[in-house]
């Protein structure tokens, strides 16, 4: 029953309902759930410089995302964490003129907005306790903390970046040296290619070899020393050590450095420079694709001269704003995500494969392991259980402990396994994998994971005990699991499937969410 449920559901015409205030369906409309019949204009600098490329290159842009579409769309892409069926309920029927610019100030303000983002920049700075990269739980929890406080306090990138690379001290009590330790090379070179990777989104075995010997010497005296305590290590500037090579900046200057005085200092001076592209272009590029799905330079790890940037007048008005700022980030997600550009729906105005390269459409794609599974929990008001090889009290996880708030890449889970979380090996974006699978299909339809957690539903049994209408109780489902309310066509075929099941109404409703959690819109970002 579960599966006919799901196909009709797939096969249904979107067509609309409005709602009034005390949250009755009002007359159904020809409108689309997806894409909004009002008109735009573009506003700000980022809509100027993309829809005059657009306009340029003749691509017609998609249409502007309804208010459904897009409380889903910001929640999961800011926090990382599904609007609950009253969000979405309120969002949806609020008659505020700028609501979506409030609810944006609202989201950045959020401690999940900390913890999504310490998710995204753990896996970027390689937080993981375990084999290969070897942090053990101290310390990779310890790093976690202070990457999570940094981004819930706002710190400017710069001072971020600055403490990052100069850092000196105990891998337990100073938690940035876990930069220097979070490396399967530790060699200079080895080292000075992870910081090119990671704040300039430079590949340095692209490089010469000359120039990358010169950009070597900045990290040629970093040492790493044990202590009496288990695991810990010390990382320290060296000065007994010594580089024959001449230290060269990745401009091309040559540095004479003066004995006593550490390399890592000049280097990082010369890295946060305003007037230095390469470091402010590489982190609007970052939020650019974390929050679009697409890099202006794609991939975002790959800046080099034949990979040129698809709409250079936006990164380097992205760049210029972060400098503007005092390089505060929010300012940077606060820009974009009150764009018109981020706002417009992911069905695309044409089929110019063009118009996917300069973001004609907001691109469609899965939801990471993370969100998925938090967001399955959400539904269902169930729990997951997270393991680690290293036995507890060094990583327990209590329950109720969300998957975007591990604070290791080492504690996992079969499912995150399954679908897609990255290793946290390389600090490479695309370490992390969201392209669907058959085994992920499967898992979804029919493992006996998905069906206790649905069949064990306290959505399902809070909506049922409260003795909700069949029309209640399945619009209460869609907003809580897609954010909207249900079509026109869909409630008529649900509500059938309903009156057939007059004598088990958490049956038929547990048979919609499994059907609802299995669609496309659920499964991914649009």
């Amino acid at each position: 029953m579960w599966g006919k449920v799901s196909r009709l559901l797939t096969f249904l015409p979107a067509v609309g309902l409005l709602a009034d205030p005390a949250g009755a369906v009002l007359t159904p409309t020809v409108e689309s759930p997806f894409v909004s019949p009002a008109e735009f204009k573009p506003e700000g600098g980022i809509d100027q410089l993309v829809f005059a490329n657009l306009e340029r290159l003749k691509i017609q842009p998609a249409h502007i995302c309804t208010d459904a579409v897009f409380v889903r769309r910001a929640y999961l892409d800011v926090i990382g964490t599904l609007p609950t069926a009253k969000e979405a309920g309120d969002f949806l029927l609020s008659r505020e003129p700028n609501k979506r610019a409030a609810l944006i100030e609202r989201l950045l303000a959020r401690a999940e907005f900390a913890d999504y983002w310490a998710m995204k920049w753990s896996d970027l700075l390689r937080v993981k306790a375990e084999f290969p990269i070897n942090l053990w739980p101290n310390a990779a929890q310890a790093y976690h903390r202070w990457i999570r406080t940094a981004l819930r306090e706002n710190q400017p990138y710069d001072q971020f970046a600055r403490e990052l690379l100069t850092a000196s001290g105990s891998n337990f009590r100073a938690p940035p040296v876990n930069f220097y330790r979070a490396l399967q090379n530790k060699t200079p070179s080895g080292i000075a290619q992870t910081v090119a990777l990671t704040f300039m989104g430079a590949r340095l075995e692209n490089w010469p070899p000359d120039r990358l010997a010169g950009m070597t010497v900045f990290f040629s005296q970093i040492g790493f020393k044990q202590t009496s305590e288990w695991k810990e290590e010390i990382v320290f500037f060296d000065f007994t050590k010594t580089n024959a090579a001449a230290a060269r900046l990745p401009d091309g200057t040559q540095v004479q450095l003066s004995p006593g005085e550490d390399p890592r200092e000049r280097f990082a001076n010369w890295l946060i420079d305003e007037s230095n592209p390469w470091f402010t272009r590489n982190i609007a590029n970052r939020v650019w694709f974390w929050l679009l799905g697409r890099g202006i330079v794609q991939e975002p790890d790959d800046f080099r001269s034949d990979n040129p940037p698809s709409n250079p007048g936006l990164l380097a008005f992205l760049a210029a704003e972060l400098v503007s700022s005092h390089y505060d980030l929010k300012h940077l997600y606060r820009l974009i995500l009150n764009s018109r550009t981020y706002q417009l729906a992911s069905i695309p105005g044409t089929d110019d494969p063009a118009g996917t390269l300069n973001f004609a459409a907001y691109p469609l794609r899965r939801l990471d392991a993370e969100v998925l599974i938090d967001a399955l929990c959400q539904i269902t008001g169930s729990t997951e259980k997270y393991t680690s090889a290293i036995p507890e009290p060094f990583t327990f996880i209590p329950e109720g402990e969300r998957s975007i708030a591990l604070p290791d890449g080492s504690i996992s889970s079969s499912f995150l396994e399954l679908f897609g979380r990255p290793s946290r090996d390389t600090g490479l974006e695309s370490e992390r994998n969201n392209r669907p699978t058959a085994g992920q299909r499967l898992h979804l339809l029919n493992s006996s994971h998905i069906q206790r957690k649905i069949a064990q539903s306290r959505t399902v049994q809070n909506l049922a005990a409260a003795g909700s209408s069949p029309r209640e109780l399945i619009g209460g489902l869609y907003l809580a699991t897609l954010s909207r309310f249900p079509t026109a066509d869909e409630l008529k075929v649900v509500n059938a499937h309903f009156e057939g099941h007059q004598t088990n109404q958490r049956e038929a409703a547990a048979d919609l969410v499994w059907g609802l959690v299995n669609s496309a819109e659920f499964l991914y970002r649009h």
